[in-house]
């Protein structure tokens, strides 16, 4: 793309999203033309779509419309659980059909976020810090609840997340923990029928009837599934606490604190925000090494703009692992840059625009005039 001109912008995303919405008025705000905007149904329902070289090619979340789930999972309930199998496919495939253009996240890196094994293995390979995991890479797959036992026994695991691979927003998530004397329980989002299907709930809820567990397991396990070691992590104020952190351009540029009651700290869950300059005090010199982690793991995916990784602090802030990498991490309304950061003052969106530009082509005037109000990139 030629450093005369300024950048063109195209959002391949859902039109009526707010994703998309707030990244084309952080596009308006830097002086651009609103980015053109390519829908995942027209991409999904035709050959694809071609982008002219000189365009900047931004890949936005598919979720969110029920309509597109039900193209991509094949069903037509948008809050039961299964088919994330069949949305990875056919996602990778649409993702696949784009041609052209200037592309801000690559392919075969989506592949790997997107399968939780997959993305646990490149960060372990790494020396990224993570959970343990018996079923990290390719080639794991657990066919019901007694393999899950299984490799939780084998491993020395008495608590593990079980994960539905290709999952997202907790989605699936069982937090399983087990005792003496064969004792077993699931917290988890998951609302299991008396016909046996299975529904996303906004409720958290303990399952003590192993049978029951596994049926929850067992429904999942054709999807793919990831077993994690269920790390003890901090708290703040009494409730268990983690972190967002975005990554852009290889720089941690935002965080937010997510605490909860509940190991699952999901704020449509029931998780509230917590104080940021609370956990960077209690993190005290360890806090340059927490982003230093977060940076680290983004750069396993070089070939993507902007990632959001969830930092799990262990107890104490002194340590921190990794428990997953997100390509649509982005979200965090009302949050800028971190004072110390290449983004202060600025919104994740409006950091994207600027490391893009920097990159690929030439500042606009109103990216000049937000630098000069906070930003370096």
């Amino acid at each position: 793309m030629s450093r005369e001109a300024p950048p063109r912008w195209v959002v391949v995303g859902n039109g009526a999203n707010r994703r998309v919405r707030m990244f084309a008025e952080a596009a308006r705000a830097a002086g651009l033309r609103p980015p053109r905007v390519v829908e995942w149904r027209e991409v999904l329902s035709g050959a694809g779509h071609d982008f002219a070289p000189d365009e900047l090619v931004r890949l936005d979340s598919p979720g969110e419309d029920p309509v597109l789930d039900e193209m991509l999972r094949g069903v037509r309930e948008p809050a039961r659980v299964e088919g994330s199998a069949r949305w990875y496919s056919g996602w990778l495939r649409a993702v696949r059909s784009l041609r052209g253009g200037i592309r801000l996240d690559d392919p075969d890196e989506l592949g790997v976020l997107f399968d939780k094994r997959l993305c646990h293995a490149r960060l372990a390979g790494s020396g990224v810090p993570v959970p343990d995991s018996p079923t990290s890479g390719a080639g794991s797959a657990v066919r019901d609840w007694s393999e899950v036992r299984a490799l939780m026994r084998a491993g020395g695991l008495p608590r593990v997340f079980v994960k539905i691979a290709h999952g997202s927003s907790a989605s699936g998530v069982l937090a399983v923990e087990t005792a003496g004397g064969g004792c077993v329980q699931a917290t988890t989002s998951v609302e299991l029928t008396g016909d046996g299907r299975l529904y996303n709930s906004l409720r958290v809820r303990k399952y003590t009837d192993e049978r029951e567990i596994a049926a929850i397991v067992d429904r999942l396990a054709p999807d793919g599934l990831h077993i994690e070691r269920w790390l003890p992590k901090a708290a703040l104020g009494g409730r268990v606490a983690d972190l967002r952190v975005v990554v852009i351009a290889g720089r941690a540029t935002h965080a937010v604190v997510r605490t909860a009651r509940a190991p699952m700290t999901n704020l449509h869950l029931g998780g509230t925000r917590g104080d940021l300059d609370e956990v960077r005090g209690r993190a005290g010199e360890h806090w340059v090494r927490a982003l230093s982690i977060c940076e680290e793991a983004a750069a396993c995916f070089p070939g993507t703009l902007c990632v959001g990784v969830d930092l799990l602090p262990a107890i104490g802030w002194r340590r921190f692992a990794v428990g997953e990498v997100n390509a649509f991490g982005d979200l965090l309304p009302g949050s800028t840059g971190l004072p110390e950061g290449p983004a202060a003052g600025l919104d994740t969106y409006t950091a994207q625009i600027l490391a893009a530009h920097r990159k690929y082509g030439p500042e606009t005037s109103g990216d000049r005039e937000l630098v000069s109000a906070g930003s370096q990139l």
